[in-house]
């Protein structure tokens, strides 16, 4: 252990004392809470109100005007419709913190925004680029969908990779670029199953997956300017799936009007014993996104203007959801097996 330079060494136990710090220190793991109370406290003084729905979303909502400041560690994006309260807060939060303004947001945490008349177009061109050179495909031949379709040698047990490591990474990175393509979002969640010991039928194919990749790097996403506030889901499952063991998987998608904003792909933590099943629990997770996004929208102060339409193929677990005799008998079996 070596002690700052103004701390007196000259006592014979040194090695049972230890310093304390004044204050937290950037790159310490204790600092980002005293940072965060900090900040939180700050943005209070300047009459924001933190969102119950997502607490790094910040809210300053007056008579004639709203301003909304999203914070990432000591990344920040602020927006609103007001030009003067924007610029009285930039001022306020650099005479505090000595923050540096980057101007128009065109870049933030690997996203790329570009606007134009009709929106806002997000996406993560050069984190897909950077991904192809490490993992050696940047001369690769394009395809044009990411998945075969025919993905039983998936399940097998073959002879675990060499290098998992590289696999591993190239999962992690995929995984954050799932926050843009949802293309790709099914595949890169059932491959990040098998990083534990992935064989050579899992390399193959996330290859496939960085060869899509290169064929639409700047593909992302479109947010329309004029959308009306209307919610709408997609829900579906497919049942089973999994031959080893038999576990389905849960996938929706839901929009604002025209702009998708926001999906998953999910495996069930359960076993369904039926296609019935297994469609009502993707209704129910997707019920979960759909409020959590309808609190989000009232902590913005933004209503939506007609209920939130959710659509599902399977007729049997419609008729569960409209089926009231039913639907309370499942109710009663549930508190049983919960006490």
């Amino acid at each position: 252990m070596t002690f700052p330079p103004d701390i007196n060494t000259d006592s014979q136990n040194n090695s049972t004392r230890v310093c304390r710090l004044t204050k937290s220190l950037y790159g310490l793991k204790q600092a980002s809470k005293p940072w965060n109370e900090k900040l939180i406290s700050f943005l209070k003084t300047l009459g924001f109100k933190q969102s119950k729905a997502d607490n790094s979303l910040f809210i300053k909502n007056i008579k004639t005007s709203i301003t909304v400041l999203l914070v990432y560690v000591d990344d920040i994006i602020l927006a609103g419709d007001d030009i003067k309260d924007i610029v009285d807060i930039k001022e306020a939060l650099n005479a505090t913190f000595r923050i540096k303004d980057l101007g128009q947001l065109k870049f933030f945490l690997s996203l790329e925004i570009a606007r134009t008349h009709d929106g806002i177009h997000i996406c993560q061109r050069k984190c897909a680029l950077d991904i192809l050179p490490n993992a050696g495909m940047l001369n690769a031949k394009p395809v044009p969908t990411p998945m075969i379709r025919k993905n039983e040698k998936l399940f097998e047990q073959g002879v675990d990779i060499h290098d998992a490591t590289t696999f591993r990474k190239i999962i992690g990175r995929l995984l954050y670029l799932v926050n843009t393509r949802p293309d790709i979002s099914f595949v890169v969640q059932f491959l990040s199953q098998f990083v534990q010991a992935p064989a050579k039928s899992h390399h193959q194919a996330i290859q496939r997956i960085l060869r899509y990749l290169k064929n639409s790097k700047a593909q992302g996403i479109f947010y329309y300017k004029n959308s009306i506030i209307h919610l709408k889901a997609f829900s579906d499952s497919d049942w089973a799936s999994y031959s080893i063991t038999g576990g389905s998987n849960t996938g929706y998608c839901i929009y604002l009007k025209d702009s998708l904003i926001s999906w998953r792909t999910k495996k069930q933590s359960t076993i369904s014993r039926s296609l019935s099943e297994a469609e009502y629990k993707a209704l129910t997770f997707t019920c979960f996104e759909i409020q959590w996004l309808t609190f989000l929208l009232e902590d913005l102060c933004v209503q939506p203007c007609s209920i939130t339409n959710l659509y599902c193929d399977s007729q049997s677990a419609r008729h569960i959801v409209v089926n009231n005799i039913f639907m309370n008998v499942l109710n009663t079996l549930t508190l049983i097996v919960m006490w």
